[in-house]
């Protein structure tokens, strides 16, 4: 089986290349905006951009499934100045036209990596997103992905091309950037946060986690033209999170017990209100369906992904070998 994977160099895409390549059944074709310079001999690689005008017609040849990773992604502070057109190129126009050159190719299935944002971005601590929820999303990323997810899923009943759509909240792992990585270093350096009174519920997914279910999505049966929400099946605080993250890193979190509201009221006088939001409310998601349609279970305890993850990022920044990131 021939998979062509998007954005192939990606913290994601990477991860599945190198899942799909262990299965004897499968042979990976990675879709890479920069070829690196040297591709193992077992792998092929192609260069393809994500917009609405790129050929893919000789990647497509043969394979039978893709897995499309690659996106324009969420930032903070976007400096288009129209973000929703931007995101509508990339994540719209250019998913939706290497849809339609798949379906046109014969390719079977189509694995769609959307987002928990075209959810929405906030639910109560009793009450987790679905995939059969009204979609909700607040921002242009939410909105280009809710919009891809309904070409592709058109595109489907159109030309009998199987699509399947995943949307993960959060994902960590080794190498992870942005705001879990920060965390790591503001622990690894001792510095006192004032997270140690929030009683919030957040789903999280390890990259372990999800692609495994991005995996076992691409040839079953009863994942054809469905969504499912991803997730370690394990909820936490913000503030349960940044103890077992400082346990992984071998440094004891040190967190001030500051209240929820006085954290969100100080930064929204900064013009931080979203970075609160993040720290301090609730996003869960349900996983059931892929539980109880596919048999799925999330592979990777939270505590061992997290250990994994500050392994790498001790690594990376080459502290004594003594640190103990096991206890």
């Amino acid at each position: 089986m021939k998979v062509l994977v998007t954005g192939a160099n990606g913290f994601i895409g990477s991860a599945v290349v190198e899942a799909l390549s262990h299965r004897d059944d499968c042979e990976p074709l990675l879709a890479l905006r920069h070829e690196p310079a040297a591709v193992p001999p077992h792998r092929y690689a192609v260069k393809g951009n994500l917009s609405p005008d790129t050929d893919w017609r000789d990647a497509l040849q043969g394979c039978s499934a893709v897995v499309h990773c690659a996106a324009r992604v969420h930032v903070m502070d976007d400096p288009e100045a129209d973000p929703l057109a931007a995101f509508r190129r990339a994540n719209v126009d250019g998913t939706l036209n290497l849809g339609r050159q798949a379906a046109q190719a014969g390719v079977s299935r189509f694995v769609f990596i959307s987002s928990i944002k075209v959810n929405g971005e906030q639910t109560t601590c009793d009450t987790p997103f679905t995939g059969e929820d009204e979609p909700a999303p607040s921002d242009p990323y939410g909105i280009s992905k809710l919009e891809a997810e309904r070409g592709l899923l058109a595109l489907a009943e159109e030309t009998g091309m199987e699509v399947v759509i995943i949307r993960p909240p959060l994902v960590y792992g080794p190498g992870v950037k942005a705001n879990f990585e920060s965390l790591m270093r503001w622990l690894s350096k001792g510095v006192p946060l004032p997270l140690g009174a929030i009683h919030n519920r957040r789903s999280l997914v390890a990259r372990a986690n999800l692609v495994d279910l991005i995996v076992t999505c691409i040839d079953h049966p009863a994942a054809a033209n469905q969504v499912f929400l991803a997730g370690d099946g394990e909820d936490l605080s913000t503030t349960e999170l940044l103890h077992r993250l400082g346990r992984a890193l071998g440094i004891p979190a040190r967190l001030l017990p500051v209240p929820a509201g006085l954290l969100e009221a100080g930064a929204a006088l900064l013009g931080k209100r979203a970075v609160a939001q993040r720290l301090c409310g609730s996003l869960r998601v349900d996983i059931g369906k892929a539980r109880q349609r596919l048999g799925w279970q999330p592979p990777v305890s939270v505590d061992d992904a997290l250990q994994e993850t500050a392994r790498a990022f001790l690594a990376a920044r080459q502290l004594p070998s003594t640190q103990d990131v096991t206890s």
